[in-house]
């Protein structure tokens, strides 16, 4: 009987990449005779970059040889040889399931009892793989991951209950990327890999196509990729759009550049809100930040009077002095925030900006959750109801009339995840959801021709429809937590599918890891962090595919309502699995900010590492102070 197992295990390792130390001290009995194997000594390819792609082996007992132990076709008498497998036998280090070593602190123990398990072969080098990695055996690691898509393009993982199928290959190619950019030394490069797949939206797999080129690996040396920086001021720029403050920019080479004033400006934005304890969104209690003024000062309480309980004892000692969220997120080099459905307090906007440097992402739900449209929750919005789109349109001519005089916007953005239907019927009529996008944005052209028009989706599953019915629209941005690794090939694929310009318009990670301790759990938000920003960058213009504008953090300050449990508990319930540290989204974590236990809510913030980590990689500044940690 097939073993199901639950695709939280693969996302888990996106989060994990390599915590341990630079280089390994775990050397393999047999690492395989060949660095880096030519698999053409040892067999044929058929039909690279076909459907009916497959490799076959002649020469089994040389490529067993070459890869080296665990690595199939070898055989798993190595492992049984391996002086470290009895030693660590002996130790009683290999018990458990399978199952229940796809992390941890143990890596060449899981990695032995992966190797040895019953489970589908390309599963195996999959979590193999991942053990290597934190072992430090990279080389090692990288070969079990080719080896999948050599052997077993096809391998996939299900969710509980044959939900949703994931392809293994695609992210051991990601994989693959990620661990030679991460470690230079090694000195490699894979090139013209490509395994595409071709879902039909169901769980049948025999009707998807997959189509496979294993490509090749180089040497690829430090010069090797001091060439592949782009010098920007010697390309030819093709388009250029909006401005005097915005423009948007494509060079020759198709990559796009935003610019604020004349200069390049990548986007460090936070998605920002006060919401004190108690209060909450879904039952309509969450009052207006930008209003909120409980110490009657006349003054918002967080942008300006909230301060840093530096020992975090609850309590605001003397040398605490109120600094506000305002000043705190300038420090931190923010210079966006994002808000997702219009804004009330123009005057508050423009000192975050006049005084802190900010600009705003203003957004409309554009029909999400039922907003805008008239329809509501319950009811949701229908695409194809004359009303609904007639109030939708009015509801964002409302908000460009409104702001479009004001210097602090970037960017007017259409809708949030709406591709996820949630309220909505976009996943029932997607054409006619991206006509309707396309209506809106040609509305805000004509109303202001002088900023960008952004749609906020989930996924990537629509960008040819984007493409074909939303020409409108200027920038792609989607909500991606996909691991502390980045986003693999999600810049690829808009380059590819839509070749517009592309925004992480949410990405995070919660600061509670369920079984450590808070000091663990807040720097593996912080690791996570770091390794999204630096994916970002490392696809900005001048590098790699070029159509980064830059990314928003998701979020400030935890929102105790999130788990839809008590609005006055921080609760540590989770509403959805992902690749986050204990492989669980606690939703009401997400913030770089905490608030305590909530007495002094909203004034109180406990400032995590993920602030400092932040400032550090968009100022350049060190960390300025040291906290509890």
């Amino acid at each position: 009987m097939k073993y199901i197992f639950l695709i939280v295990n693969f996302l888990i390792v996106f989060y994990q990449g390599n915590l341990c130390a630079q280089g390994s001290e775990y050397k393999l009995y047999e690492p395989g005779k060949e660095r880096v194997v030519n698999y053409t000594k040892y067999g044929k390819f058929e039909g690279i970059g076909t459907p009916d792609y497959k490799y076959i082996i002649t020469d089994k007992q040389g490529l067993a040889k070459a890869v080296g132990e665990g690595i199939y076709p070898c055989s798993g008498e190595i492992i049984y040889n391996d002086p470290l497998y009895k030693q660590l036998l002996s130790e009683g280090r290999l018990k458990g399931h399978h199952w229940e070593r796809c992390g941890g602190e143990d890596p060449m123990g899981n990695f032995f009892v992966w190797a040895i398990a019953h489970e589908a072969p390309g599963v195996k080098l999959f979590y193999e793989a991942i053990a290597l990695e934190r072992a430090g055996l990279y080389e090692h690691a990288i070969k079990a991951l080719y080896a999948i898509i050599i052997h077993y393009p096809d391998s996939i993982g299900w969710a509980i209950e044959q939900t949703f199928v994931w392809y293994i290959a695609p992210a051991a190619m990601d994989i693959i990327g990620d661990i030679c950019d991460k470690y230079p030394e090694l000195e490699l490069k894979l090139v013209d890999c490509e395994v595409h797949i071709e879902s039909f939206g169901d769980t049948n797999t025999k009707n998807d196509i997959i189509i496979v080129n294993p490509g090749r690996f180089i040497r690829y040396t430090a010069r090797d990729r001091a060439k592949e920086k782009i010098d920007l001021s010697t390309l030819k720029i093709v388009e250029r759009k909006f401005g005097p403050k915005v423009q948007l920019i494509k060079y020759e080479n198709k990559h796009w550049q935003l610019l604020v004033d004349g200069e390049p400006f990548i986007i460090k934005a936070l998605t920002y809100g006060t919401c004190p304890s108690g209060q909450s969104a879904e039952d309509g209690t969450l009052e207006d930040w930008m209003y909120m003024d409980y110490n009657k000062n006349g003054k918002a309480d967080g942008p300006y009077d909230s301060w840093v309980d530096k020992n975090r004892n609850n309590i605001q000692d003397t040398d605490e002095l109120a600094i506000g969220d305002f000043q705190l997120m300038k420090d931190m080099g923010v210079n966006v925030i994002r808000l997702y459905h219009h804004a009330s307090n123009k005057e508050l906007l423009r000192d975050l900006y006049n005084n802190y440097g900010i600009m705003v992402m203003l957004g409309d739900f554009l029909g999400m959750y039922g907003v805008g449209s008239g329809a509501g929750f319950d009811m949701g919005t229908d695409y194809n109801n004359p009303v609904h789109r007639k109030k939708m349109l009015a509801s964002v001519a409302e908000m460009v009339l409104s702001f479009r005089d004001e210097p602090y916007v970037l960017c007017w953005v259409l809708g949030n995840e709406n591709d996820y239907s949630i309220g909505c019927n976009v996943k029932k009529k997607p054409k006619l959801y991206y006509k309707f996008v396309n209506e809106a944005a040609k509305v805000i052209h004509r109303l202001d021709p002088t900023r960008p028009v952004v749609i906020s989706n989930g996924t990537t599953d629509h960008l040819r429809l984007i493409s074909k019915y939303a020409p409108q629209v200027d920038i792609f941005m989607i909500n991606a937590y996909w691991g502390s690794r980045g986003f693999g090939n999600l810049w690829k694929n808009v380059a590819k599918k839509l070749d517009r310009p592309l925004i992480i318009g949410e990405f995070g990670c919660p600061a509670y890891h369920e079984g450590e301790s808070q000091e663990v759990a807040e720097s593996e938000q912080a690791y996570y962090l770091r390794g999204c920003w630096e994916n970002i960058m490392n696809n900005a213009a001048g590098s790699k595919f070029g159509n980064a504008l830059g990314g928003v953090v998701y979020e400030w300050m935890d929102e105790w309502w999130l788990s839809g449990v008590e609005p006055a508990v921080h609760n540590l319930d989770s509403r959805a699995s992902g690749p986050f540290p204990d492989g669980w989204g606690h939703s009401e974590w997400f913030g770089i900010c905490g608030q305590g236990d909530g007495k002094n809510s909203p004034f109180l913030r406990e400032i995590r590492q993920s602030y400092y980590t932040l400032q550090e990689l968009w100022t350049g500044k060190e960390r300025i102070k040291k906290g509890p940690f």
